[in-house]
């Protein structure tokens, strides 16, 4: 493997852990849990795994573990620092016993029902510590849902001698992992399933999981170049850039990058939500903000839009609802059909009136964007719509009529750009480095004290690495039931923007004055190497929740 200079210096850097991992440990239990909702329907389905008490790692006597075998797998999109879950793992299990073997899975969760794997042994572990992406065993997107598939995999790790599973994954992939150690539990398998949580859309938070891994890095990542933009924009003074920023489900990273850059415009979805905005009161807003703008003669600017904001104006999520259910329904009939033009004809006659009209009041490529396969949960695949290129479309003909009644004198020019595949394999941040070292330790310990069901925890992150607190949290106390493909399942809950918390409101407080003036903050590439205040710095998020 050929390696930069920056790779070189990066493997001599040691993540930091928490006090409580450095030595012996023992596991504290906390106060029972219960599921964040719907706690009938939740208990009934997980009765081997519901109610487990939160677990805290503290400093313990030395104590003599048996060597295992652990299986890992890297689950769904690359977020930087999964390398590092691995490591942290690898030399937690050899600090516990030093026979103890880690095996990946290969590509993902089919690695496991397929039986492709690899030893990982410390040589090939050293090549990947403190780099980004997820190489090292690939990953992939097949969902664990049926009883095939625990059953094969079962019968695959009874065949290397693997004792527990680690999955690393979002929302979904920990979905599929508290399943699968409800499963084990109640059929008495002998494999626990411990998950770590990573999504860089920062979706997968509570009180318990501070920040999902990898957020961090694509932050700082996509932070650095939507600086660059507007210091390009300032320079130039032309151009207002439109940029769709990676956040399905969610706007954690829309909010953070503009906690950290300080642009014109910045769209929250959830806010467009609870104010029942429609798409052209979006539109108008921005409009508004371009017009001001240009009358003190700034003909430029920035817009973050979230990549989720389509599926949160009220109308068009009761649209896409109905287009989810339209589809599924008549999916065969559907793949039948040679043009997008007759596909629009024939979902449009199946509409209600007020839906067909909103559909079809959308510019015809979002039409047929809304139309596009559908991903694994039966959904529309957002990052696909060009919300950015529709949004620019709009503003245009939202500019031109003000300028014909006089309200607008200006000259509107404008760039889209989607940040997400730049943010989601760079190099991790220390924060990232030693956050995900530290959930991988983490679960080496919930493994060797036997646990199952749980995700790794790491909390009070804001602080020096060593004051963190290690632990374990049920991931059944995440789920509630939501609709998927038609049918009521149990998910973790996704956690999205609260408006009523500390980044938004002071995101809330600045927004008015970063629209009128040009106060950019360009806050250039991460830093490895230096002053510990500018190199383990945390998120703007992370240092309001918790200040």
């Amino acid at each position: 493997m050929t390696k930069s200079a920056l790779q070189i210096a990066r493997e001599a850097y040691q993540p930091k852990l928490p006090e409580s991992l450095k030595g012996s440990v023992k596991i504290v239990e906390g106060e029972k849990t219960q599921s964040v909702a719907d706690q009938t329907e939740i208990a009934a389905k997980f009765p081997n795994t519901y109610g487990l008490p939160i677990l805290t790692l503290e400093k313990g006597d030395k104590k003599a573990y048996p060597a295992i075998k652990v299986g890992v797998i890297l689950s769904g999109g690359q977020a930087p620092g999964g390398h590092n879950v691995i490591s942290g793992l690898f030399d937690g299990i050899k600090a516990i016993n030093s026979d103890s073997k880690l095996y990946g899975f290969l590509g993902g969760p089919s690695g496991l029902t397929d039986n492709e794997y690899v030893e990982l042994t410390s040589d090939t572990i050293n090549e990947y510590r403190n780099t980004g992406g997820f190489d090292i065993i690939g990953s992939g997107r097949t969902k664990l849902e049926e009883k095939e598939q625990y059953d094969q995999g079962l019968a695959n790790c009874k065949a290397i001698g693997i004792n527990a599973i680690v999955i690393i994954g979002g929302d979904d992939s920990n979905t599929n992992a508290c399943v699968l150690a409800e499963y084990y539990k109640s059929i008495n398998a002998g494999v626990q399933v411990i998950g770590c949580p990573k999504t860089i859309d920062g979706d997968l938070k509570n009180e318990m999981i501070e920040t999902s891994f990898g957020f961090d890095t694509a932050c700082k990542v996509y932070s650095e170049l939507i600086g660059n933009i507007q210091r390009d924009a300032n320079s130039a003074k032309k151009y207002w850039h439109f940029i769709k920023l990676m956040g399905r489900s969610a706007s954690h990273i829309g909010l953070e990058c503009a906690l950290q850059t300080q642009p014109n415009v910045c769209i929250i979805s959830e806010e467009v939500e609870q104010k029942q905005q429609t798409l052209d009161e979006v539109v108008t807003y921005i409009a508004n903000v371009v017009a001001a703008r240009a009358a003190k003669g700034e003909n430029f600017g920035t817009v973050l839009i979230p990549e989720g904001l389509i599926e949160f104006i009220p109308s068009l999520k009761v649209l896409i609802a109905e287009l989810n259910d339209t589809m599924a329904a008549n999916e065969a009939a559907i793949e039948k059909m040679d043009s997008d033009e007759e596909k629009v004809e024939f979902i449009v006659a199946k509409l209600s009136a007020e839906l067909a009209a909103i559909f079809t009041s959308l510019p015809k490529n979002i039409q047929y964007q809304l139309l596009a396969d559908r991903d694994p949960h039966g959904n529309v695949q957002v990052s696909k719509i060009e919300t950015e290129k529709m949004l620019i479309e709009m503003v245009d003909a939202k500019l031109k009529a003000m300028k014909a009644q006089g309200k607008y004198v200006g000259k509107f020019g404008a760039q889209n750009h989607f940040f997400g595949y730049e943010g989601r394999c760079a190099a991790p941040s220390n924060f990232d480095a030693d956050y995900c070292y530290s959930l991988g330790y983490t679960a080496s310990v919930l493994i060797a004290e036997g646990k199952t069901g749980y995700m790794s925890s790491v909390r009070n992150t804001t602080k020096p690495a060593d004051q963190w607190i290690a632990g374990g949290v049920p991931t059944t106390m995440m789920m509630n039931m939501e609709k998927r493909h038609g049918h009521m399942k149990p998910v973790i809950q996704k956690a999205l923007v609260k408006l009523n918390d500390a980044p938004f409101k002071k995101f809330a407080s600045m927004r008015d004055e970063w629209a009128k003036t040009t106060s950019y903050v360009y806050p250039g590439p991460i830093q490895y190497f230096g002053p510990t205040e500018v190199c383990d710095q945390t998120t703007k998020t992370l240092e309001l929740e918790q200040a």
